[in-house]
């Protein structure tokens, strides 16, 4: 009797050790879910501020079918680096194009940049139809009430034939601000070149090697496009570079911990027309996984310049060659009759 009484008294403490490790990892679950939830609700208050939809009919892309499921099928997303310093935050221009495929199957992100200067043909312009570079699309389309997001969005569609499911916009201040909040960017600067500050107009000067980058010397590393180095180490191979140095950031940084300051720049310098819970699974399904893999598309091409003005003239090969990959990751059927608006100068 007093052996059962006695391994009784011995197993107490076990059975309260584990009692006690059950209710903290109770706990802890109950707050990381508690502050998630605070989290999607603080987001989706400054995203309320920020989603902006352009009035697309049916509210799909015209060269969808039907419009795709979120978190199912295979998705576009436009993100347009907007410069409108210079027209007091109206009619300003996509000084950076980046089309994004995200594919929930294979847990891949595609980053094709378009070039600021391409020239094309800008239809549903009003009386500014015509050639132009693809970055004035945005502008032509606020002053005409067409719509910017709407043109630009369209543009870019018809250079490269596939469909434009999202967009993202931010500013100047929403891109410093953003990687501010990040705690800065890590790039590997492949040659050295230096640009001014857009704030302080002082030179940041960019050292070969790796270096960590704040959000004002960020945008002097992807704006810079004067410098003779650019020739050799473009603006669009240095955009790649930032992105691909940012998903790592926001992957290791503990973003949602910051999201503090991160909802407080959305609503002011970002529009976008994707949900709060779209962005959240967007976190959720590509940033927290093992086996993400982002690629770089480049459209080849070469600067001509034509009537005194710089473009940048893309090589139609490599268009259709870019097209055919997109319509791939995105699941549509490969282009039979290709179709450009790009002006190729004969």
């Amino acid at each position: 009797m007093s052996k059962n009484i006695n391994e009784t008294k011995k197993g107490t403490p076990k059975k309260k050790i584990l009692k006690w490790v059950l209710i903290c990892l109770m706990i802890v679950v109950l707050a990381v879910a508690c502050y998630g939830a605070y989290v999607f609700v603080k987001v989706k208050g400054a995203l309320d501020n920020s989603t902006t939809d352009i009035g697309r009919k049916g509210d799909k892309s015209e060269l969808r079918e039907q419009a795709v499921t979120f978190g199912k099928d295979p998705i576009s997303i436009l993100l347009l680096g907007i410069e409108d310093y210079t027209s007091d935050n109206k009619n300003g221009r996509a000084d950076t194009q980046i089309v994004m495929t995200l594919d929930p199957e294979s847990n891949e992100i595609n980053m094709i940049t378009v070039p600021r200067d391409t020239r094309v043909d800008i239809e549903n312009a009003g009386k500014y139809s015509g050639i132009h570079k693809i970055n004035a699309a945005y502008s032509y389309g606020s002053i005409t009430d067409y719509g910017a997001v709407k043109l630009q969005m369209e543009t870019v569609e018809k250079l490269l034939d596939v469909p434009i499911d999202y967009y993202m916009t931010v500013n100047f201040d929403g891109f410093r601000d953003i990687v501010d909040a990040l705690g800065g960017v890590t790039i590997d600067v492949k040659k050295e070149f230096w640009e001014k500050n857009f704030y302080t107009n002082k030179k940041i000067e960019f050292k070969q090697g790796e270096q960590h980058l704040s959000g004002e010397e960020a945008l002097a590393f992807v704006r810079m496009r004067k410098r003779a180095v650019d020739a050799s180490y473009s603006r669009d191979e240095r955009q790649r570079q930032f992105l691909e140095a940012t998903v790592d950031q926001v992957i290791s940084a503990g973003t949602i911990f910051k999201v503090g300051k991160i909802t407080d720049i959305l609503g002011k310098n970002v529009k976008t027309d994707l949900t709060a819970s779209e962005i959240y699974d967007l976190q959720r399904r590509y940033l927290t996984s093992d086996n993400l893999s982002v690629k770089s598309i480049e459209i080849k091409g070469e600067d001509q310049t034509i009537d005194e003005a710089s473009y940048f003239i893309a090589d139609e090969e490599s268009l259709q060659e870019v097209s055919q990959k997109i319509r791939s990751v995105l699941k549509l059927e490969p282009s039979t009759d290709f179709t450009t608006n790009a002006d190729f100068v004969q």
